[in-house]
């Protein structure tokens, strides 16, 4: 009876508590600031601008189709039926636009890394109807020297609620990286050339014989994808997968 009484006790100081904290700083959209029931959501007006992608798409990387084709229920992009695409499968949440924008720079760039729940979340549901059953989840590395500078890396924040929500392990050790100049605007080529040899496996025990989920918040051509795709797989990595909040799709 008295532990009874006392674990009501607890419950309610805790609803009184949550109560309280809801009508000083209730929920807000993490773009606009208007009123959203659950904190880190976003309002409907932000959510709508957002171009999210769903099928048609590309069976293996992902890639949005326009909405009125029809091209069966396995179709590829001509890059992933001339083998473009190493990894075993790319989800991405949204197209990389005016919307996605605003939301990724200022949480990679200038702090804002409240935008990481509802990024995540919709990252997650672009997983949603995939069959993947990964060992590991790995953000995509940071140098120390961005690391030093940016104060966190934006990969990691994304990719912590995915490991949960697959019950694996959150890997951030077994892969280091070396420092390069940003790749800004860059081609494939070139981004394909600077980012090839600054991905070294620091613990290949981790990975050989592991099924391997990275994440980023962004995909512009794939070369950060490839070349750790490339490492894993000399490490012994039996399947990699990718997933980004958004990514660029230019025409095809």
């Amino acid at each position: 009876m008295v532990n009874s009484k006392h674990s009501r006790a607890i419950q309610l100081i805790s609803n009184i508590a949550r109560f309280s904290v809801n009508f000083l700083f209730p929920s807000a959209c993490p773009l606009c600031g208007a009123a959203v029931s659950v904190d880190g959501e976003l309002c409907a007006d932000c959510w709508t601008a957002f171009n999210w992608i769903s099928r048609p798409m590309c069976d293996k990387c992902g890639y949005p189709f326009p909405a009125n084709l029809d091209l069966g229920s396995h179709p590829l992009c001509p890059n992933c039926m001339a083998g473009g695409c190493a990894l075993d499968l790319i989800r991405s949440a949204c197209v990389y636009d005016d919307a996605s924008r605003a939301a990724v720079l200022p949480f990679k760039h200038a702090g804002r890394i409240k935008n990481s729940a509802f990024m995540s979340r919709a990252m997650i549901w672009a997983l949603r109807d995939t069959d993947l059953s990964p060992d590991i989840v790995i953000p995509v590395p940071l140098a120390w020297r961005r690391m030093f500078h940016r104060g966190y890396n934006q990969a990691t924040l994304l990719a912590r609620p995915i490991a949960r929500a697959y019950g694996v392990p959150l890997d951030t050790a077994s892969i280091h990286r070396k420092y390069r100049p940003d790749m800004g605007h860059k081609n494939a080529a070139q981004r394909a050339e600077n980012i090839h040899g600054v991905f070294t496996i620091t613990r290949p025990d981790k990975i050989a014989g592991r099924r391997i989920l990275l994440v980023d918040d962004v995909m512009t051509t794939g070369a950060t994808f490839s070349e750790l795709n490339r490492v894993l797989r000399r490490a012994g990595a039996t399947a990699v997968y990718g997933v980004t909040f958004c990514r660029v799709a230019r025409a095809i």
